[in-house]
């Protein structure tokens, strides 16, 4: 894999960003992550993280060593990308719906869903304006090259997809292990507790 540039897997949370993390991991491409968030029911084959991506904007001088690795960093986090790096955005789309029944179940059984908080509603609000604004600022900064992957059709159309994220990356990733990653299995799981939120 190219090491002229960093591959960010993005997106807002419960958006698929774990899965493809997960693909692009099984291709052959090194992830860079710490183990400090362990795999749970919530995503039972990890979630390929980092903490100091969260503290960007204190240090990004571990970044350089993630040139021709993978990193995950959820979309609020982007804005805070140092600017003399070239990045390669793989940037997860997923059903608004289910991102929001999907958080919503995570925080209940974490114990953490809090009484009077923001509406559905609300939240999609604001979500859609913070995917306007994202979109339009990656759009605009010469570093940067995003490929949009939504998460659905990744489940449904594997192939299709695992073709374009191997052309988008440069085209040396194991597409066979990257189809292999994906477990339709966890999607309906899915699917039934966002029925039951």
């Amino acid at each position: 894999m190219s090491s002229d540039f960093i591959t960010v897997v993005s997106g807002l949370p419960r958006s698929g960003t774990s899965l493809m993390m997960q693909m692009l991991h099984a291709g052959g491409l090194s992830a860079v992550a710490d183990g400090q968030r362990a795999a749970d029911v919530d995503n039972p084959r990890g979630y390929f993280e980092v903490e100091a991506i969260k503290k960007l904007k204190e240090d990004s001088s571990w970044l350089a060593d993630a040139k021709g690795k993978v990193v995950k960093a959820i979309s609020m986090l982007l804005f805070d990308l140092p600017p003399q790096h070239s990045y390669r955005v793989v940037f997860m789309l997923r059903h608004m719906d289910e991102i929001l029944a999907s958080q919503k179940e995570m925080l209940k059984r974490r114990g953490t869903l809090k009484e009077g908080g923001p509406t559905d509603e609300q939240m999609k609000q604001y979500f859609d304006t913070h995917l306007t604004k994202v979109k339009a600022w990656l759009a605009a900064q010469p570093n940067f090259k995003v490929l949009y992957c939504p998460y659905n059709e990744v489940l449904q159309k594997p192939a299709e997809y695992v073709r374009q994220i191997a052309d988008f990356l440069g085209g040396e990733l194991n597409q066979t292990a990257m189809m292999e990653a994906v477990d339709l299995s966890l999607y309906r799981n899915r699917n039934k507790a966002a029925q039951t939120a």
